[in-house]
């Protein structure tokens, strides 16, 4: 499989709504690829799918005017911001060594 970084993300933001299983081959494939120049590492899969999300239930939170709904969206969304940071950064260093 041979995916760029943004059809990594077009991949997983499409089955974001399959089953879980699902989900998680498509990260090991991803993950595991052996064109690791061009895709995302774990951290950074794992932190914008959160993100991806978070912004889902914080929208679903405005729409039906559940506030804790709302709120609970915007913290995953910000867990999710900081794990990918996180990934980048590893993905930065990596790349300077």
């Amino acid at each position: 499989m041979c995916a760029t970084v943004q059809n990594a993300s077009n991949f997983i933001l499409i089955i974001i709504g399959s089953e879980r299983w699902k989900l998680d081959t498509a990260l090991r494939a991803i993950v595991n690829s052996p064109y690791q120049e061009n895709i995302m590492n774990k951290d950074q899969v794992k932190g914008r799918i959160e993100e991806a999300k978070g912004k889902v239930k914080e929208v679903a939170g405005k729409a039906v005017g559940n506030k804790n709904l709302e709120q609970k969206g915007k913290v995953q969304n910000a867990e999710g911001k900081v794990q990918a940071g996180y990934g980048d950064l590893r993905e930065d260093v990596k790349k300077a060594i």
